[in-house]
């Protein structure tokens, strides 16, 4: 059972930051895209950000020039940084790893409520 293992989360007042991570076996993120998808309440999931395995990143409209998606492949571990957050960035957020769509891994989530 591969398991990715986000922490980071929690209440943060709007215009704050904070720091997603997740971290995956090896053998998985060595090879995969990592990303973050978030859902909010009655709403489908999104993509957020991606990186390759190479160091490509692609984000949402919704968030450019706000978060920032990173990985460190020595700690096996891709970050979500997020600046100047909005209430409308509250969801639950997930990690995932995607090798060419056949190997596909979700962690079980994370809460960012941003909210005075």
């Amino acid at each position: 059972q591969v398991q990715l293992v986000e922490s980071g989360g929690g209440l943060v007042q709007p215009g704050g930051s904070l720091r997603l991570s997740c971290a995956a076996p090896r053998t998985i993120f060595s090879i995969s895209t990592m990303g973050w998808y978030r859902q909010a309440p009655e709403k489908q999931r999104e993509l957020v950000a991606t990186i390759t395995s190479g160091g490509s990143t692609n984000a949402a409209d919704s968030v450019k020039g706000r978060f920032t998606i990173s990985r460190d492949d020595a700690k096996n571990t891709v970050y979500l940084q997020m600046n100047s957050l909005k209430p409308e960035d509250t969801a639950v957020y997930y990690c995932n790893a995607n090798y060419r769509s056949a190997l596909v891994y979700w962690g079980k989530g994370t809460l960012v409520t941003v909210s005075s």
